[in-house]
C-alpha cells in the first residue's frame, strides 16, 4: 500500500510537468485544440497537484537523511526570499528587484520554495516532490528560453512598490506559517 501512494505523488508530479511543458513542446498541437485545450491543461495541472497532495499527505515516513536543526532556520530565510522574488514581476509595468533583472522571477521564487524545502525535509517522499518539483521548474526555464530567446528586461520600480510587496511577502509568510500550524507541522525552531 505505501508504494501505490508513492506512485499516486509520482503520477502527479508527471501530469503537473506534461501538463505545463505541453504548450512549449508542442505548440502546434496545443494550439490545434484552441479554447478546449486551455481546460484541458488546466484539468492536468489540477488533478496532478491533487494527486502530489494525496500522495504525500499518506506516503510512508521512509527517513533518507537527518536535515541538522539549523536548517528551519535557512529554511524560513529562504522562503521569504522565495516570496519576495515570486512577487516581485506581480507590479504592472516597472518591476521590484530582481524582476527586472530577472527573465523568470516567479519561476525563480518557485525553485527557491522546492530547494529550502529540500533542506528540512530528509523523507523520502518529501525528496521526490520537492525535489520533482525543482526539477520541473529548472526544465520550465531552459523550455522557455529555448522557445522564446528573445527578453527584453522590464524598468525598475519606485519605493511604493517595494513597500506593497514587503508587506505582501510578511503576510504570505505569516498566513503559509498558519497553514502549516494547522497541517500539524510547527515551521518555527523551538
Amino acid at each position: 500500500m505505501s508504494l501505490f501512494f508513492i506512485a499516486l505523488l509520482v503520477l502527479g508530479l508527471i501530469l503537473w510537468t506534461a501538463a505545463h511543458y505541453f504548450k512549449r513542446i508542442m505548440p502546434a498541437q496545443r494550439a490545434g485544440l484552441g479554447n478546449a485545450g486551455k481546460g484541458l491543461v488546466a484539468l492536468g495541472i489540477v488533478a496532478g497537484l491533487v494527486l502530489m497532495i494525496m500522495g504525500y499527505r499518506a506516503a510512508p515516513f521512509v527517513p533518507v537523511w537527518n536535515p541538522p536543526a539549523f536548517m528551519v532556520h535557512v529554511n524560513n530565510t529562504l522562503m521569504l526570499l522565495a516570496l519576495w522574488v515570486y512577487g516581485s514581476s506581480a507590479a504592472k509595468g516597472a518591476k521590484a528587484w530582481p524582476a527586472y533583472k530577472l527573465r523568470h522571477p516567479q519561476l525563480t521564487g518557485f525553485k527557491i520554495w522546492a530547494f529550502a524545502h529540500l533542506l528540512v525535509n530528509g523523507d523520502l517522499a518529501s525528496l521526490i516532490l520537492f525535489g520533482g518539483l525543482l526539477a520541473w521548474a529548472v526544465g520550465q526555464v531552459i523550455v522557455i528560453n529555448r522557445a522564446e530567446p528573445d527578453w527584453t528586461a522590464p524598468e525598475p520600480a519606485g519605493r511604493a512598490t517595494y513597500i506593497r510587496l514587503a508587506v505582501i511577502s510578511l503576510v504570505l509568510f505569516a498566513a503559509i506559517a498558519a497553514l502549516h500550524n494547522w497541517l500539524g507541522v510547527w515551521p518555527f525552531p523551538l
